[in-house]
Protein backbone atom coordinates (compact mmCIF):
# COMPACT_ATOMS: atom_id res chain seq x y z
CA UNK A 1 0.00 0.00 0.00
CA UNK A 2 1.54 3.39 -0.97
CA UNK A 3 1.97 5.94 1.45
CA UNK A 4 -0.05 8.62 -0.01
CA UNK A 5 -2.82 6.15 -0.63
CA UNK A 6 -6.25 7.81 0.11
CA UNK A 7 -8.87 6.16 2.44
CA UNK A 8 -11.91 7.35 3.69
CA UNK A 9 -14.00 5.69 6.07
CA UNK A 10 -17.61 6.91 7.01
CA UNK A 11 -19.72 5.59 9.61
CA UNK A 12 -23.41 7.38 9.56
CA UNK A 13 -24.44 6.72 13.02
CA UNK A 14 -22.47 5.34 15.71
CA UNK A 15 -24.91 2.92 17.50
CA UNK A 16 -24.28 1.98 21.76
CA UNK A 17 -23.77 5.75 22.91
CA UNK A 18 -26.61 8.19 23.88
CA UNK A 19 -26.66 11.21 21.54
CA UNK A 20 -25.35 11.87 18.56
CA UNK A 21 -21.80 13.19 16.70
CA UNK A 22 -19.35 12.17 14.19
CA UNK A 23 -15.51 11.25 14.72
CA UNK A 24 -12.67 13.13 11.26
CA UNK A 25 -9.60 11.21 11.18
CA UNK A 26 -6.91 12.64 8.78
CA UNK A 27 -4.07 10.21 7.90
CA UNK A 28 -0.75 11.45 5.86
CA UNK A 29 0.57 7.88 4.79
CA UNK A 30 0.50 6.40 7.93
CA UNK A 31 0.56 9.54 10.18
CA UNK A 32 -2.23 10.74 12.54
CA UNK A 33 -2.87 14.93 10.88
CA UNK A 34 -5.64 15.71 12.50
CA UNK A 35 -8.69 13.68 15.06
CA UNK A 36 -11.95 16.01 15.44
CA UNK A 37 -14.78 14.34 18.02
CA UNK A 38 -17.12 16.37 16.10
CA UNK A 39 -20.80 16.41 18.54
CA UNK A 40 -23.45 17.72 16.36
CA UNK A 41 -26.38 17.15 18.24
CA UNK A 42 -27.71 20.71 18.92
CA UNK A 43 -27.18 22.45 22.06
CA UNK A 44 -30.44 21.88 24.74
CA UNK A 45 -30.22 24.88 26.63
CA UNK A 46 -30.97 23.42 30.31
CA UNK A 47 -28.66 26.20 31.75
CA UNK A 48 -30.99 28.75 30.18
CA UNK A 49 -34.47 27.69 30.69
CA UNK A 50 -33.25 26.88 34.37
CA UNK A 51 -33.10 30.91 35.20
CA UNK A 52 -36.20 32.15 36.43
CA UNK A 53 -37.46 29.15 38.04
CA UNK A 54 -37.83 27.96 41.69
CA UNK A 55 -35.34 25.74 43.22
CA UNK A 56 -37.92 23.63 44.15
CA UNK A 57 -38.40 22.80 40.66
CA UNK A 58 -34.73 21.90 40.02
CA UNK A 59 -34.71 18.25 40.17
CA UNK A 60 -37.31 17.42 38.52
CA UNK A 61 -36.35 19.95 35.45
CA UNK A 62 -32.58 18.63 35.41
CA UNK A 63 -33.33 14.60 35.44
CA UNK A 64 -34.35 15.43 32.38
CA UNK A 65 -30.79 16.05 31.18
CA UNK A 66 -30.38 12.05 31.24
CA UNK A 67 -32.51 9.37 30.80
CA UNK A 68 -29.81 7.00 32.10
CA UNK A 69 -28.53 9.14 34.92
CA UNK A 70 -30.90 11.40 36.19
CA UNK A 71 -30.26 10.47 39.55
CA UNK A 72 -26.75 11.69 39.32
CA UNK A 73 -28.02 15.41 37.76
CA UNK A 74 -30.56 15.60 41.28
CA UNK A 75 -28.25 15.06 44.03
CA UNK A 76 -26.12 17.59 41.86
CA UNK A 77 -28.48 20.29 41.72
CA UNK A 78 -29.66 19.58 45.25
CA UNK A 79 -26.08 19.26 47.21
CA UNK A 80 -25.72 22.60 44.93
CA UNK A 81 -29.26 24.38 46.81
CA UNK A 82 -28.11 23.20 50.11
CA UNK A 83 -24.76 24.63 50.04
CA UNK A 84 -26.65 27.91 48.93
CA UNK A 85 -29.37 27.94 51.51
CA UNK A 86 -27.45 26.01 54.55
CA UNK A 87 -29.59 23.05 54.64
CA UNK A 88 -28.70 20.33 56.62
CA UNK A 89 -30.14 16.84 56.37
CA UNK A 90 -30.79 13.71 58.70
CA UNK A 91 -27.88 11.25 58.51
CA UNK A 92 -30.66 8.57 57.10
CA UNK A 93 -31.41 10.92 54.56
CA UNK A 94 -27.24 11.07 53.33
CA UNK A 95 -27.98 7.13 53.73
CA UNK A 96 -30.90 6.99 51.32
CA UNK A 97 -28.94 9.30 49.05
CA UNK A 98 -26.30 6.88 48.91
CA UNK A 99 -28.70 3.76 47.86
CA UNK A 100 -30.45 5.75 45.49
CA UNK A 101 -26.86 6.28 44.00
CA UNK A 102 -26.25 2.42 43.50
CA UNK A 103 -29.84 1.77 41.96
CA UNK A 104 -28.31 4.33 38.96
CA UNK A 105 -25.06 3.20 38.77
CA UNK A 106 -25.94 -0.65 39.17
CA UNK A 107 -28.48 -0.29 36.18
CA UNK A 108 -26.05 2.01 34.12
CA UNK A 109 -22.94 -0.16 34.81
CA UNK A 110 -24.58 -3.07 34.08
CA UNK A 111 -26.41 -1.58 30.66
CA UNK A 112 -22.64 -0.07 29.54
CA UNK A 113 -21.13 -3.84 30.17
CA UNK A 114 -23.39 -6.49 28.58
CA UNK A 115 -25.25 -4.40 26.37
CA UNK A 116 -23.17 -1.48 24.90
CA UNK A 117 -19.43 -2.60 25.44
CA UNK A 118 -18.99 -6.13 25.24
CA UNK A 119 -20.36 -6.79 21.94
CA UNK A 120 -17.38 -4.99 20.77
CA UNK A 121 -15.34 -7.36 22.69
CA UNK A 122 -17.27 -10.42 21.24
CA UNK A 123 -17.30 -9.24 17.32
CA UNK A 124 -21.33 -8.42 17.40
CA UNK A 125 -22.98 -5.79 16.15
CA UNK A 126 -25.63 -5.34 19.27
CA UNK A 127 -26.65 -7.09 22.34
CA UNK A 128 -29.56 -9.06 20.41
CA UNK A 129 -27.02 -10.56 17.92
CA UNK A 130 -24.75 -11.37 21.33
CA UNK A 131 -27.98 -13.29 22.74
CA UNK A 132 -27.84 -15.75 19.74
CA UNK A 133 -24.84 -17.14 21.68
CA UNK A 134 -24.26 -15.78 25.11
CA UNK A 135 -27.75 -16.01 26.08
CA UNK A 136 -27.28 -16.80 29.76
CA UNK A 137 -24.79 -14.22 29.66
CA UNK A 138 -26.86 -11.64 28.19
CA UNK A 139 -29.86 -12.45 30.33
CA UNK A 140 -27.28 -11.98 33.55
CA UNK A 141 -26.85 -8.63 32.33
CA UNK A 142 -30.59 -7.97 32.12
CA UNK A 143 -31.36 -9.14 35.44
CA UNK A 144 -28.84 -6.88 36.90
CA UNK A 145 -29.71 -4.00 35.50
CA UNK A 146 -33.17 -4.88 36.87
CA UNK A 147 -31.77 -5.11 40.02
CA UNK A 148 -30.82 -1.30 39.83
CA UNK A 149 -34.03 -0.29 38.88
CA UNK A 150 -36.26 -1.50 41.27
CA UNK A 151 -34.04 0.35 43.93
CA UNK A 152 -34.44 3.75 41.75
CA UNK A 153 -38.47 2.54 41.00
CA UNK A 154 -38.76 2.55 44.86
CA UNK A 155 -36.80 5.39 46.02
CA UNK A 156 -37.79 7.85 42.84
CA UNK A 157 -41.57 6.50 42.89
CA UNK A 158 -40.69 5.32 38.87
CA UNK A 159 -37.39 4.04 36.99
CA UNK A 160 -37.37 7.00 34.67
CA UNK A 161 -36.62 10.42 35.90
CA UNK A 162 -37.58 9.84 39.09
CA UNK A 163 -39.59 11.91 41.07
CA UNK A 164 -38.97 12.27 44.84
CA UNK A 165 -36.15 13.66 45.17
CA UNK A 166 -36.19 17.28 46.97
CA UNK A 167 -33.80 20.28 48.64
CA UNK A 168 -33.53 19.26 52.60
CA UNK A 169 -34.45 15.25 51.33
CA UNK A 170 -37.17 13.09 49.79
CA UNK A 171 -40.93 13.35 49.52
CA UNK A 172 -41.11 10.53 50.37
CA UNK A 173 -39.16 7.98 51.77
CA UNK A 174 -39.32 3.89 52.05
CA UNK A 175 -40.00 1.94 55.42
CA UNK A 176 -37.73 -0.66 56.68
CA UNK A 177 -39.46 -3.70 54.80
CA UNK A 178 -39.70 -2.05 51.52
CA UNK A 179 -36.16 -1.85 51.70
CA UNK A 180 -35.74 -5.63 53.15
CA UNK A 181 -37.77 -6.56 50.35
CA UNK A 182 -34.70 -5.72 48.04
CA UNK A 183 -32.41 -7.55 49.96
CA UNK A 184 -32.82 -11.35 48.13
CA UNK A 185 -32.07 -10.09 44.58
CA UNK A 186 -29.49 -7.84 45.76
CA UNK A 187 -27.50 -10.96 47.56
CA UNK A 188 -28.18 -12.25 43.99
CA UNK A 189 -26.86 -9.06 42.33
CA UNK A 190 -23.45 -9.66 44.74
CA UNK A 191 -22.61 -12.81 43.71
CA UNK A 192 -23.84 -11.85 39.84
CA UNK A 193 -21.70 -8.46 40.10
CA UNK A 194 -18.37 -10.91 40.72
CA UNK A 195 -18.90 -13.56 37.78
CA UNK A 196 -19.63 -10.21 35.82
CA UNK A 197 -15.88 -8.99 36.73
CA UNK A 198 -14.17 -12.57 36.46
CA UNK A 199 -15.78 -13.01 33.18
CA UNK A 200 -14.93 -9.72 31.73
CA UNK A 201 -11.49 -9.79 32.77
CA UNK A 202 -11.49 -12.62 30.17
CA UNK A 203 -11.68 -10.59 27.79
CA UNK A 204 -9.02 -9.67 25.01
CA UNK A 205 -7.95 -5.86 25.31
CA UNK A 206 -5.99 -3.98 23.03
CA UNK A 207 -2.24 -3.68 24.20
CA UNK A 208 -2.90 0.53 25.17
CA UNK A 209 -1.80 2.73 27.62
CA UNK A 210 -1.79 6.60 28.24
CA UNK A 211 -0.65 8.78 30.91
CA UNK A 212 -3.99 9.77 32.17
CA UNK A 213 -4.51 13.17 34.76
CA UNK A 214 -7.28 11.50 37.17
CA UNK A 215 -9.74 12.89 38.67
CA UNK A 216 -12.66 12.35 40.56
CA UNK A 217 -13.89 12.56 43.65
CA UNK A 218 -12.41 11.58 47.03
CA UNK A 219 -13.65 11.20 50.60
CA UNK A 220 -11.82 10.55 53.63
CA UNK A 221 -13.58 6.97 54.40
CA UNK A 222 -15.75 5.99 51.85
CA UNK A 223 -15.97 5.09 47.68
CA UNK A 224 -17.62 8.42 46.69
CA UNK A 225 -20.85 9.05 45.22
CA UNK A 226 -22.02 12.52 46.20
CA UNK A 227 -19.55 13.72 48.63
CA UNK A 228 -16.01 14.78 48.69
CA UNK A 229 -13.11 17.21 47.60
CA UNK A 230 -12.11 16.97 44.30
CA UNK A 231 -8.43 15.55 43.82
CA UNK A 232 -6.51 14.06 40.98
CA UNK A 233 -3.10 12.16 40.87
CA UNK A 234 -1.30 15.37 40.18
CA UNK A 235 -1.91 16.82 43.19
CA UNK A 236 -5.32 18.47 42.48
CA UNK A 237 -7.43 19.01 45.95
CA UNK A 238 -10.20 21.02 46.39
CA UNK A 239 -13.97 21.87 46.99
CA UNK A 240 -16.46 21.72 44.54
CA UNK A 241 -17.01 25.35 45.33
CA UNK A 242 -13.62 25.92 44.01
CA UNK A 243 -13.83 24.42 40.68
CA UNK A 244 -14.34 27.52 38.10
CA UNK A 245 -10.82 28.27 39.63
CA UNK A 246 -9.19 25.34 38.44
CA UNK A 247 -11.15 24.01 35.21
CA UNK A 248 -12.22 26.01 32.13
CA UNK A 249 -14.36 25.40 29.19
CA UNK A 250 -13.42 25.95 25.95
CA UNK A 251 -15.14 26.16 22.71
CA UNK A 252 -14.12 24.03 19.68
CA UNK A 253 -15.13 25.02 15.87
CA UNK A 254 -16.58 21.24 15.40
CA UNK A 255 -18.30 20.15 18.25
CA UNK A 256 -21.06 21.86 19.74
CA UNK A 257 -20.38 20.51 23.05
CA UNK A 258 -17.56 22.64 25.28
CA UNK A 259 -13.68 21.09 26.14
CA UNK A 260 -13.19 21.22 29.46
CA UNK A 261 -9.51 21.39 30.58
CA UNK A 262 -7.91 21.62 33.76
CA UNK A 263 -5.99 25.35 34.13
CA UNK A 264 -2.22 24.01 33.63
CA UNK A 265 -2.69 20.64 33.27
CA UNK A 266 -4.74 20.47 29.95
CA UNK A 267 -6.81 17.33 29.41
CA UNK A 268 -8.05 15.25 31.90
CA UNK A 269 -10.46 11.47 32.49
CA UNK A 270 -13.20 11.18 34.58
CA UNK A 271 -15.62 8.22 35.23
CA UNK A 272 -14.52 4.66 36.72
CA UNK A 273 -11.02 4.49 36.06
CA UNK A 274 -10.58 7.89 37.59
CA UNK A 275 -12.48 6.82 40.95
CA UNK A 276 -10.81 3.44 41.24
CA UNK A 277 -7.39 4.37 40.82
CA UNK A 278 -7.93 7.31 42.88
CA UNK A 279 -9.91 5.57 45.46
CA UNK A 280 -9.17 2.05 45.83
CA UNK A 281 -8.50 1.88 49.38
CA UNK A 282 -11.69 3.16 50.10
CA UNK A 283 -13.38 -0.26 47.83
CA UNK A 284 -14.88 -2.72 50.80
CA UNK A 285 -12.84 -6.08 50.63
CA UNK A 286 -14.64 -7.87 48.20
CA UNK A 287 -14.52 -5.30 45.52
CA UNK A 288 -10.64 -5.21 46.44
CA UNK A 289 -10.34 -8.80 46.60
CA UNK A 290 -12.39 -9.12 43.16
CA UNK A 291 -10.31 -6.67 41.30
CA UNK A 292 -6.71 -8.52 42.37
CA UNK A 293 -8.42 -11.58 40.87
CA UNK A 294 -9.18 -10.36 37.94
CA UNK A 295 -5.56 -8.91 37.42
CA UNK A 296 -6.40 -5.06 37.94
CA UNK A 297 -3.45 -2.72 39.46
CA UNK A 298 -3.22 0.48 40.75
CA UNK A 299 -3.08 2.45 38.55
CA UNK A 300 -4.73 1.20 35.72
CA UNK A 301 -4.10 2.60 32.50
CA UNK A 302 -5.65 0.66 29.89
CA UNK A 303 -8.73 2.42 28.77
CA UNK A 304 -9.97 -1.24 27.24
CA UNK A 305 -10.09 -2.83 30.85
CA UNK A 306 -12.49 -0.39 32.06
CA UNK A 307 -15.23 -2.90 31.21
CA UNK A 308 -13.15 -4.67 34.14
CA UNK A 309 -13.25 -1.30 36.37
CA UNK A 310 -17.01 -1.06 35.70
CA UNK A 311 -17.55 -4.94 37.12
CA UNK A 312 -15.89 -4.20 40.41
CA UNK A 313 -17.83 -0.80 40.63
CA UNK A 314 -20.84 -2.78 39.87
CA UNK A 315 -19.66 -5.11 43.27
CA UNK A 316 -19.24 -2.19 44.91
CA UNK A 317 -22.64 -0.52 44.55
CA UNK A 318 -24.51 -4.22 45.36
CA UNK A 319 -22.16 -4.67 48.29
CA UNK A 320 -23.27 -0.99 49.32
CA UNK A 321 -26.89 -1.18 48.55
CA UNK A 322 -27.28 -4.27 51.04
CA UNK A 323 -24.91 -2.43 53.82
CA UNK A 324 -27.25 0.46 53.76
CA UNK A 325 -30.79 -1.34 53.64
CA UNK A 326 -29.14 -3.37 56.43
CA UNK A 327 -28.37 -0.04 58.65
CA UNK A 328 -31.10 1.54 57.53
CA UNK A 329 -33.64 3.90 60.05
CA UNK A 330 -36.58 6.15 58.54
CA UNK A 331 -35.44 9.58 59.14
CA UNK A 332 -38.10 11.71 61.80
CA UNK A 333 -39.02 13.54 58.46
CA UNK A 334 -38.18 13.08 55.13
CA UNK A 335 -36.87 16.19 54.05
CA UNK A 336 -35.36 19.11 56.07
CA UNK A 337 -37.16 22.35 56.07
CA UNK A 338 -35.58 25.24 53.99
CA UNK A 339 -35.49 29.30 53.20
CA UNK A 340 -34.81 30.97 50.45
CA UNK A 341 -32.30 33.56 50.21
CA UNK A 342 -29.98 35.25 47.70
CA UNK A 343 -26.75 32.88 47.93
CA UNK A 344 -24.60 30.67 45.42
CA UNK A 345 -23.80 27.16 46.13
CA UNK A 346 -21.64 24.83 43.83
CA UNK A 347 -21.16 20.77 44.21
CA UNK A 348 -20.24 17.61 42.78
CA UNK A 349 -21.28 14.39 42.17
CA UNK A 350 -19.87 10.98 40.58
CA UNK A 351 -22.27 9.84 37.72
CA UNK A 352 -21.78 6.25 36.71
CA UNK A 353 -19.88 8.44 33.98
CA UNK A 354 -17.88 10.33 35.83
CA UNK A 355 -17.78 14.06 37.84
CA UNK A 356 -20.51 16.14 37.23
CA UNK A 357 -20.28 19.78 38.52
CA UNK A 358 -23.59 22.02 38.93
CA UNK A 359 -23.59 25.75 39.89
CA UNK A 360 -26.67 27.60 40.79
CA UNK A 361 -27.20 31.42 41.78
CA UNK A 362 -30.42 32.39 44.00
CA UNK A 363 -32.26 35.71 44.20
CA UNK A 364 -33.95 36.42 47.92
CA UNK A 365 -37.25 34.75 46.44
CA UNK A 366 -35.43 31.32 45.44
CA UNK A 367 -35.23 31.71 41.96
CA UNK A 368 -32.59 31.25 40.06
CA UNK A 369 -30.41 33.83 38.66
CA UNK A 370 -27.61 31.89 36.58
CA UNK A 371 -26.67 28.12 36.37
CA UNK A 372 -23.99 26.23 35.16
CA UNK A 373 -23.66 22.49 34.59
CA UNK A 374 -20.56 20.65 33.46
CA UNK A 375 -21.05 16.50 32.62
CA UNK A 376 -19.20 13.71 32.50
CA UNK A 377 -18.56 13.78 28.78
CA UNK A 378 -17.89 17.10 27.98
CA UNK A 379 -14.87 16.96 30.40
CA UNK A 380 -13.74 13.57 29.11
CA UNK A 381 -14.14 15.19 25.10
CA UNK A 382 -10.62 16.20 24.77
CA UNK A 383 -9.45 12.93 26.56
CA UNK A 384 -11.65 10.98 24.07
CA UNK A 385 -9.42 12.90 21.10
CA UNK A 386 -6.32 12.24 22.45
CA UNK A 387 -7.07 8.39 22.51
CA UNK A 388 -7.83 8.21 19.15
CA UNK A 389 -5.08 10.76 18.09
CA UNK A 390 -2.46 7.90 19.89
CA UNK A 391 -4.46 4.77 19.28
CA UNK A 392 -5.00 5.16 15.68
CA UNK A 393 -1.42 5.56 14.94
CA UNK A 394 -0.98 1.99 16.20
CA UNK A 395 -4.03 0.96 13.71
CA UNK A 396 -3.03 3.08 11.05
CA UNK A 397 -2.00 0.06 8.79
CA UNK A 398 -4.85 -2.21 9.22
CA UNK A 399 -7.58 -2.45 6.97
CA UNK A 400 -10.26 0.61 6.84
CA UNK A 401 -13.61 -1.49 8.44
CA UNK A 402 -11.28 -2.58 10.94
CA UNK A 403 -10.19 0.56 12.31
CA UNK A 404 -13.24 2.10 12.13
CA UNK A 405 -14.64 -0.96 14.49
CA UNK A 406 -11.69 -0.29 17.38
CA UNK A 407 -12.17 3.24 17.20
CA UNK A 408 -15.76 2.68 18.00
CA UNK A 409 -14.24 0.48 20.95
CA UNK A 410 -12.35 3.21 21.80
CA UNK A 411 -14.92 6.11 22.07
CA UNK A 412 -17.22 3.11 24.44
CA UNK A 413 -14.55 2.82 26.66
CA UNK A 414 -15.91 6.06 27.84
CA UNK A 415 -18.88 5.32 28.07
CA UNK A 416 -20.11 8.92 26.26
CA UNK A 417 -23.11 10.22 26.54
CA UNK A 418 -23.26 12.95 24.26
CA UNK A 419 -27.05 14.26 24.85
CA UNK A 420 -25.82 15.13 28.02
CA UNK A 421 -22.74 16.92 26.79
CA UNK A 422 -24.25 19.32 24.44
CA UNK A 423 -26.60 21.68 26.01
CA UNK A 424 -21.54 9.68 17.78
CA UNK A 425 -20.82 8.50 15.41
CA UNK A 426 -20.30 9.18 11.74
CA UNK A 427 -16.58 8.58 10.99
CA UNK A 428 -14.72 9.99 8.27
CA UNK A 429 -11.49 9.02 8.03
CA UNK A 430 -9.41 10.93 5.18
CA UNK A 431 -5.63 9.91 4.23
CA UNK A 432 -4.05 12.23 2.02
Amino acid sequence: MSKQQTRTIKVDVLARVEGEGALYIKLKGDQVQDVKLNIYEPPRFFEAFLRGRHFSELPDVVARICGICPIAYQMSAVHAIERALGVAIDPSVRQLRRLFYCGEWIESHALHVYMLHAPDFLGYPDAIAMARDHQSIVQQGLRLKKAGNRIVALMGGREIHPVSAAVGGFYKVPSKSALKDLVDELKWALDASLATARWASGLDFPEFEQDYEFVSLSHSDEYPFNEGRIVSNRGLNIEASEYEENFTEQHVQHSNALHSVLRGHDSYMVGPMARFNLNFDKLPDVAQQAARDCGLQVPCCNPFRSIVVRAIELVFACHEALRVIRGYEPPPLPRAQTRARAATGQAATEAPRGLLFHRYALDQNGLITSAKIVPPTSQNQKRIEEDLRHFVSQIATRPSEEITLKCEQAVRNYDPCISCATHFLRLHLERD
